[in-house]
């Protein structure tokens, strides 16, 4: 997967229910990702609608791996983040990257702090995506679910543009894909092997959800990284591999999210912008 992940944490009280709140926003630093996200990638700008071709330029894949550049992204994601996100309240970033050379130096302003993992390497974990879960899962059960009460996962190719606050919380929360969400269900990306774990019928489902997002309770996170993991293990009996945004899209549908983000929580600044969009809360930078 690509990025690097951060979580936030939050300690103090919400006055709609005067109780402490913990938040937390999850990234990960790694400097490869599989071919097939390329691929998919590629082909999703190929399918852009024609009215957007002179608003769209395709990024050079080769530019997206330079630790310099990752640094650069992962700066101005925290950046944006402390500006932004979850105003008021105590934030924790928790990053796990592979090379601790590889991250910038982070100056975060009051409530905010952050923590810093080393991924562990497992010769079983041959793909990153499946490392980078495991990696996860390990610290959400050893570490997290007792430090916060929500979890964000996001990409950190992405900044901040306004607030993000209380109203993005639930016990599970899933962000609309921004260019899938002006398309018919027949035509998401969904999984149509019938073989695989993430398999969704060609007459099913109701949105297709992005992976620059993914939130809810620590345990609601836990449950959806097992069965991704699960997935992905019972995929490879038949010589199967599906994404990660395959297989949170399979669970989404069988397990419907609390929380769901429009896409003005993920808008693509190269997209002609519709007038649904109204308020731009974080810009998607692939």
């Amino acid at each position: 997967m690509l990025g690097f992940y951060t979580k936030a944490s939050k300690h103090s009280r919400m006055m709609m229910e005067n109780r402490d709140l913990n938040a937390l926003t999850f990234f990960q630093l790694s400097r490869s990702t599989d071919q097939i996200l390329r691929a998919r990638t590629k082909d999703h700008l190929q399918k852009m609608y024609a009215c957007w071709k002179d608003h769209l330029e395709e990024p050079q894949l080769s530019t997206w791996f330079n630790p310099n550049l990752t640094r650069g992204s992962l700066r101005r994601f925290i950046k944006s983040a402390d500006k932004y996100f979850l105003v008021g309240y105590n934030v924790i970033f928790y990053i796990l990257a592979d090379s601790m050379y590889n991250l910038p130096y982070l100056e975060l302003g009051p409530l905010r702090t952050f923590k810093v993992w080393r991924l562990f390497e497992e010769d079983m974990y041959q793909d990153c995506n499946l490392r980078n879960m495991a990696n996860m899962q390990s610290k959400i059960i050893h570490h997290i679910q007792y430090e916060v009460n929500f979890l964000f996962m996001m990409s950190v190719n992405q900044i901040f543009k306004n607030n993000f606050g209380v109203e993005t919380l639930g016990r599970s929360v899933a962000q609309l894909h921004t260019w899938w969400y002006f398309k018919k269900p027949r035509d998401f990306p969904y999984e149509r092997r019938t073989k695989s774990t993430a398999f969704i019928p060609f007459e099913e489902g109701d949105f297709y959800y992005h992976r620059a997002i993914v939130g809810g309770t620590p345990l609601d996170i836990l449950d959806l990284i097992e069965q991704y993991i699960k997935g992905i293990i019972d995929d490879s009996t038949n010589k199967l591999y599906s994404t990660f945004e395959s297989h949170l899209n399979k669970y989404f549908f069988i397990n419907k999210p609390a929380r769901v983000l429009s896409p003005e929580y993920n808008w693509n600044p190269k997209f002609k912008t519709p007038p649904e969009i109204k308020h731009i809360k974080i810009a998607w930078h692939p």
